[in-house]
């Protein structure tokens, strides 16, 4: 494996003398600009799946699939990402998941789409440097050296996310004061999987129980206003959490006084107007060793879990016979399950990723059995 720092203190060389002597970039900015360079360069190498529709990519169609669609509800405000090879790593594979929200609700979430992934390598990077870590990534990992491996990650998502909430807030260009995104990262180097979220985007695990059957785990919490330690926090920061009357039972967080902005998820990245009431940009990093049983994960936006149980995502996405298009499949089972069970009501816009941990699918197992 290619130690990552010393790549990239090499190729931050190299852009620091394109910049010139005279430059007063701050190694922060260097790092930042070494991340950005190595994205553009995977998506030149077809390493980069990030789009509104299905994409096709020949170094990806073994491991990932990628499908959005827009919903009745207006501009499309969904963004999807996967990259593979993150950072030059060959073990290593990102996947994010953004569902925007409100007025600019679509350009927060490209942003936040185009901005994790290299700030998420600097900040890696330099928390690597700054640790013995490095030198035994080219070991056999322990238990020890994962969990050292895990708080790196832990606290790399957590000021990636901070830093790009405090970026858009300032940014002079895209108003997030009654706007943001939810944001669902999976990490997955070698057999080891790190999951931070912000929202109401899941992750959803399938792997092979003792009895044989494929059944769903979910790997991430959703941060509703209803759950109550959020609900707490927000009214101890003087916001408010109640429901619509026409709407009983779904609680949404609202300033101290008068009717904005009525969110429905207690975590996210912007809506600046509430992050003083209580509202707050920190996800939730945990983790999660892949074993020979565990075969793919799930991310998706609210558009597919409105409709579709974890057991039937399971079960659509194990009878697809071409895993490039189980993430198609997801998509349109889940568009006619909007017409079928939500008859009235605007459709959502609807995304998944489809993440597989090995080249051939349930050698064990009966692909159509996926437990009810």
């Amino acid at each position: 494996m290619m130690f990552f720092p010393s790549f990239l203190d090499g190729l931050a060389r190299t852009v620091s003398m394109k910049k010139g002597k005279n430059t007063c970039s701050t190694e922060d900015d260097i790092g930042r600009e070494v991340a950005e360079t190595l994205a553009k360069d995977a998506k030149k190498n077809d390493l980069m799946l990030s789009s509104s529709a299905t994409f096709k990519s020949n170094k990806s169609n073994k491991f990932a699939s990628i499908c959005s669609k827009r919903g009745q509800k207006g501009i499309s405000q969904d963004c999807t990402i996967v990259w593979e090879e993150f950072g030059c790593q060959e073990d290593m594979t990102f996947c994010g998941i953004f569902d925007g929200h409100g007025p600019w609700g679509h350009i927060i979430a490209k942003r936040v789409k185009q901005s994790v992934p290299p700030s998420l390598l600097c900040n890696w990077q330099k928390a690597l440097a700054l640790t013995s870590l490095g030198q035994e990534l080219n070991t056999e990992p322990n238990r020890s050296t994962r969990n050292h491996q895990f708080d790196i990650w832990k606290q790399s998502c957590l000021k990636t996310y901070a830093d790009i909430d405090q970026e858009l807030k300032h940014h002079p260009g895209i108003d997030s004061f009654h706007s943001g995104t939810t944001a669902l990262t999976i990490i997955k180097q070698g057999e080891h999987l790190v999951i931070a979220n912000v929202g109401d985007s899941r992750a959803v695990l399938a792997t092979i129980s003792d009895d044989g059957n494929l059944i769903p785990f979910q790997l991430t919490i959703d941060f509703k206003p209803n759950i109550p330690e959020e609900a707490e926090r927000i009214r101890q920061s003087q916001g408010r959490v109640s429901c619509l009357r026409d709407e009983p039972g779904v609680y949404r967080v609202w300033m101290p006084k008068g009717d904005a902005p009525g969110l429905a998820v207690s975590r996210a990245i912007g809506d600046h107007c509430v992050k003083e009431f209580g509202l707050i940009s920190v996800p939730d990093v945990t983790q999660r060793n892949i074993t020979n049983k565990d075969q793919f994960v799930i991310l998706a936006t609210d558009g597919v879990w409105d409709v579709i149980s974890y057991e039937e995502a399971v079960e659509i996405v194990c009878s697809t016979d071409d895993r490039e298009k189980s993430a198609k499949r997801l998509v349109q089972c889940a568009m006619r399950a909007w017409r079928s069970k939500k008859r009235g009501i605007a459709m959502d816009d609807i995304s998944a990723i489809c993440l597989f941990f090995h080249p051939k699918l349930f050698q064990e197992v009966n692909p159509f059995k996926a437990s009810k």
